[in-house]
């Protein structure tokens, strides 16, 4: 059965060597976060994550959530390792103290995410989504509104839902058509049905937060004409307390491919009463923070995933025995296939974790540091990375689980190893939150785009002046760099010109220019990773410059191909009829 164990030398080694995370203690909220309090955090979050959550992984997928009369039963286990998590405080990490949470950096608690993550994917969805439903009454509600809710949401004791989808509205969420009617007393009928409601209905906490996408009456069509409301599953009394339930419920929960721990709803609004969060028609705004940070989230998903396969992987390869390898092992952790595949699984894996952390410690910086050209710079990192990082870690947990079924062979095929568990689980965090294909054209459309293209030039720059400051000896990594660097200016350059010329180029361009992007942007992860390790001979050092060379030799090649497919223009395909399709 796959198993999974928190990668924490790693993790820590990232924080630490890489990215400096005690840079954060300058920010006077995070002063105490030190490293030896980073490191206490980390290693008893993961022997929390190890013990309780990850031994639900697979009974939660075998036996998944049970509907019936609009309640939710999750797997056996979910409730207790819930409330376990929950009053360690380990969800409320970076939220604000006033509201009951520790005020640690953002970035901690997202490093706590991706063990969840690699422990039990649909268990995170519980935890994930609450932490995003807080921030998002936080950065719009009323100070009613978030004295009334974001205290219970702060700590997990109530969990938070995001109402967004209709059978009509996927991503296009401006043919929502749920309804919000003023009434007397100040508050909304809420009507109308939404799908795919990630923990919509269950037992697991006291109180379900809604935060709903509607429709005022006098409200223009499209995006323009949305709000936000917060509905709670229970009415919350004046002094705190639970009071009637809502007229909202799950009238059924979806069949899924994977992810069968995690409920998904459809739900029901029949008047059910909510409060607009923000002002009218604001709505798309107020739910990006959500659903950006939803993004994000979605990244550390596929990041967990990648763990979870590699680590499978190798611990199967390094013990099964099948056949001679030329040195004469058999096991086939010898094989240079095997190894091949190995190796690849290890170089995106790792440098997908500086990547993730990292766009976590810039929206650290965005939020709080004093300085305002610290936070402009760095929000404009988070807007770069965050359609990179979701989509090209997401994309990965599904390529990674694939190469780890391929180590297991037919073992991997079949369910009793836990190794096809990754790959159904994997492919629902290339679509939700947006799916892959909109990430790719919201880097290529938008954030090439804004501030006149200061957002990749700030990419460009990092990059170069680290090309540009690397010893000699590491050419090996720094040529294929600088090489895979110029292709990709090139291709910005001229991906920013063909919306001017033909979007539909551009378009059919974005998801190549994406991974070369994501190829690239690991380059420069890794070269830093050798940078960091300089000077040490352990295993850990030695393990760390092979991969990147693997990476330099094997992957980084791989952005030139991508470059050239981004700038192939799109003229013969797009003019074919649909219907000679």
């Amino acid at each position: 059965m796959a198993s999974y164990k928190a990668p924490t030398q790693d993790i820590l080694f990232v924080l630490n060597d890489i990215l400096k995370i005690d840079e954060l203690t300058a920010i006077e909220r995070f002063a105490d976060a030190s490293p030896d309090i980073v490191a206490g955090v980390v290693e008893e979050a993961a022997k929390v994550i190890e013990e309780e959550i990850a031994p639900l992984n697979h009974k939660g997928d075998e036996i998944g959530c049970k509907y019936a009369d609009g309640e939710v039963d999750v797997p056996p286990g979910y409730v207790e390792a819930y409330k376990l998590f929950q009053e360690g405080g380990w969800i409320g990490l970076a939220n604000e103290p006033d509201f009951g949470g520790q005020g640690l950096p953002f970035v901690l608690s997202k490093v706590v995410g991706e063990m969840v993550c690699g422990a039990n994917v649909a268990f995170e969805l519980y935890i994930g989504l609450t932490q995003d439903c807080y921030e998002a009454i936080m950065a719009n509600g009323s100070d009613e509104q978030k004295q009334t809710y974001c205290h219970k949401l702060a700590t997990g004791e109530w969990t938070g839902t995001m109402c967004m989808t209709e059978p009509q509205a996927g991503s296009d969420v401006g043919a929502v058509k749920a309804k919000a009617i003023p009434q007397e007393d100040g508050s909304y009928a809420i009507e109308g049905g939404k799908i795919f409601i990630t923990s919509g209905e269950h037992r697991m906490a006291d109180n379900i937060i809604h935060f709903v996408l509607a429709r005022l009456p006098d409200s223009p069509p499209g995006v323009k004409g949305l709000s936000t409301f917060v509905v709670p599953k229970y009415l919350v009394n004046e002094d705190g307390s639970l009071g009637e339930r809502n007229a909202v419920k799950a009238v059924s929960i979806e069949e899924k491919m994977g992810m069968h721990g995690s409920v998904t709803c459809t739900m029901a609004f029949d008047g059910a009463k909510g409060w607009l969060v923000g002002k009218p028609n604001q709505g798309i705004q107020n739910m990006f923070v959500m659903m950006n940070l939803a993004r994000i989230m979605v990244g550390f998903q596929g990041l967990g995933l990648c763990e979870l396969a590699t680590q499978n992987a190798i611990n199967y390869a390094r013990e099964r025995v099948q056949g001679k390898a030329y040195n004469g092992s058999n096991l086939i952790v010898e094989h240079p296939d095997v190894r091949r595949t190995l190796m690849h699984m290890k170089a995106i894996t790792e440098g997908g974790r500086v990547l993730a952390y990292e766009i976590s410690k810039y929206l650290d910086l965005a939020t709080h540091h004093a300085d305002e050209a610290v936070r402009e710079e760095a929000q404009d990192w988070v807007e770069l990375l965050t359609p990179i990082h979701k989509a090209f870690l997401t994309d990965s947990g599904v390529e990674l689980a694939s190469m780890a079924i391929q180590v297991y062979g037919g073992h991997g095929y079949i369910s009793e190893h836990g190794i096809e568990q990754i790959a159904r689980d994997a492919k629902i965090c290339c679509l939700y939150e947006g799916t892959n294909g909109i990430q790719a054209m919201d880097l290529a459309r938008r954030k090439l785009l804004m501030h006149n293209g200061r957002l990749p030039q700030r990419f460009f720059d990092a990059v170069n002046t680290a090309i540009e400051g690397a010893d000699a000896d590491l050419a090996w990594l720094i040529g294929p760099l600088a090489k895979a660097v110029g292709e990709l200016k090139a291709t910005t350059d001229w991906i920013q010109n063909s919306f001017n010329n033909d979007p539909n180029d551009a378009g059919a361009g974005a998801a190549d220019y994406l991974r070369g992007f994501a190829l690239t942007l690991l380059g420069y992860n890794w070269l830093r990773t050798v940078q960091a390790v300089a000077g040490r001979d352990d295993d850990f050092a030695r393990a760390k410059r092979a991969t990147a060379k693997f990476f330099a030799q094997r992957l980084l090649p791989e952005v030139q191909g991508r470059c050239e497919m981004a700038r192939a223009g799109s003229e013969d395909f797009m003019s074919l009829s649909a219907a000679a399709l």
